[in-house]
């Protein structure tokens, strides 16, 4: 039987269990920028075509741009950041991994479905240095813990993988190892939905050396990434007037998200400009919340410990100060 981890979005499970129209939630679960991109005019193309080499070309161009690829590395381009975190470790020999955390449970878990031995190890404290490879996200959802990049490149060797998922890091570039990538033993994975708004687009990128991410491109397949996906992904990543304005909204909305938490739950314990990490002290203030239509994301393992993404305008603001009260 196939394991299925928890997630944030889940608003299937939610409707049925509360009795709310799917419609008439206010999902604060995800850490997805709830004001996303305007897409816009996509050619007839996009849908009809194969993916073409030039339109292909397009988009990397325009991630690498983005995300200041150095000349000496190499970008690939995948259905999600998903499907990088799920072949990663199938392409990678055999060994000691140990995932940073907790974190996103979907990395130990497909490093530990395909035969690797996972070491846990904390969030803060020193990365180990017995082990074949290092996972590690930075920013670090959900808590937000920040690595500085100059000492994550620094660990990088090539007798040993580090992968670095850089999912929230669109807010804070000077977070990014990317600009130290091109050698072997780094690899950084992107994901384009979260900091656009457009997580079903699903697109995500690895960046490194290209002689490790050719195995990963040949694993992928040709056209992996859809037309539409390819336009859009190329038109966003080339607006830099967009990508300010998001940046600053977003940081403005964590903060106003923190002043209206604080009554309930005392100052955030950590989070990104996208999602907020608080403790409640209680177990229930996630179910209280749900039975007024606001889903949050909560934890197994720390189970007064929420998390809240941020609402979309000022309704999703006083919709979640009244579900408060």
């Amino acid at each position: 039987m196939v394991e299925r981890l928890a997630h944030g979005g889940d608003l299937d499970a939610a409707a049925q269990h509360y009795g709310i129209p799917k419609a008439d939630w206010l999902d604060l679960s995800t850490g997805i920028n709830p004001v996303p991109y305007p897409i816009g005019h996509i050619p007839p193309e996009a849908w009809t075509r194969l993916p073409d080499t030039r339109t292909q070309a397009n988009l990397v161009e325009a991630a690498r741009a983005y995300y200041g690829v150095p000349d000496r590395a190499a970008i690939i381009a995948s259905p999600g950041t998903q499907a990088l975190i799920q072949w990663l470790p199938r392409l990678t020999p055999k060994g000691r991994v140990a995932v940073i955390g907790p974190t996103y449970s979907e990395h130990a878990h497909c490093w530990r479905s395909a035969g690797h031995a996972v070491i846990d190890a904390p969030v803060n404290g020193p990365l180990p240095g017995n082990t074949d490879t290092i996972v590690i996200v930075n920013p670090n959802n959900p808590d937000g813990a920040r690595r500085d990049p100059a000492a994550l490149a620094a660990h990088a060797r090539a007798d040993r993988l580090m992968v670095v998922d850089e999912a929230f890091a669109d807010t804070e570039p000077v977070l990014s190892v990317v600009g130290q990538t091109g050698k072997t033993g780094l690899i950084v994975l992107r994901s384009f939905g979260k900091f656009f708004g457009l997580a079903g687009v699903r697109l995500g990128f690895a960046i490194g050396a290209p002689a490790q991410l050719e195995t990963l491109a040949e694993a992928l397949g040709p056209w992996s990434v859809p037309g539409p996906a390819l336009a859009i992904g190329a038109l966003a990543m080339s607006d830099p007037d967009w990508i300010d304005r998001a940046r600053r909204r977003l940081a403005k909305d964590a903060a106003r998200l923190d002043v209206v938490m604080e009554a309930w739950t005392g100052p955030a314990v950590g989070g990104t400009d996208f999602f907020r990490l608080y403790n409640t002290g209680e177990t229930d203030l996630h179910s209280r919340l749900a039975t007024k239509g606001v889903w949050t994301r909560v934890f197994a393992n720390r189970p007064s410990f929420i998390r809240l993404g941020l609402p979309p305008d000022d309704a999703g603001f006083a919709r979640l100060t009244a579900a408060l009260n």
